[in-house]
């Protein structure tokens, strides 16, 4: 069994002690915060002064000094290109509607021709047909054949 008293003892004694222990261990805590935001400051310190010493230094040797002269170069040489592409496409686009005007010229030579040769056909139909007329002409102007039924002519569409 254990001794009551030596027992109580150890009870009271932690009691005192764990206080103790929480507060040494809020003080070790505090100070690591305190360490760690220190060593924050420091880093964004260094950081910036480097930052600082790279801007002199690139300055210094020249170097934004050239890269705005080439970013120029390539400027004018990407205006020059576009310009060679577009007068490009601008002589393509005109051979292409140059040729098209040609197909559309023969199409509609075509279309004339064939108009005028449908309306040769047609006159020659009507004086044929004024001869020949048999059946009864109706009140609308249209004359019934046995065969066939016949309209009137109408004018050519232009």
């Amino acid at each position: 069994m254990v001794d009551q008293n030596a027992a109580l003892g150890l009870i009271d004694e932690l009691r005192v002690a764990v206080p103790e222990e929480v507060r040494a261990a809020k003080r070790i805590n505090s100070e690591g915060e305190r360490i760690i935001e220190k060593a924050q400051e420091e880093a964004e310190r260094i950081v910036a002064r480097a930052q600082e010493q790279a801007a002199f230094l690139i300055d210094e040797r020249g170097l934004t000094r050239a890269a705005e002269d080439e970013s120029r170069r390539m400027l004018a040489r990407a205006d020059s290109d576009a310009h060679e592409i577009r007068r490009g496409a601008d002589e393509y686009a005109v051979s292409v509607l140059v040729g098209l005007e040609g197909d559309v010229v023969r199409t509609l030579q075509s279309i004339k021709k064939g108009i005028e040769l449908l309306d040769e056909r047609r006159a020659e139909f009507e004086r044929d047909s004024a001869g020949d007329v048999e059946g009864d002409e109706r009140d609308d102007g249209v004359v019934e054949d046995e065969d066939e039924v016949r309209r009137p002519p109408e004018p050519a569409a232009r």
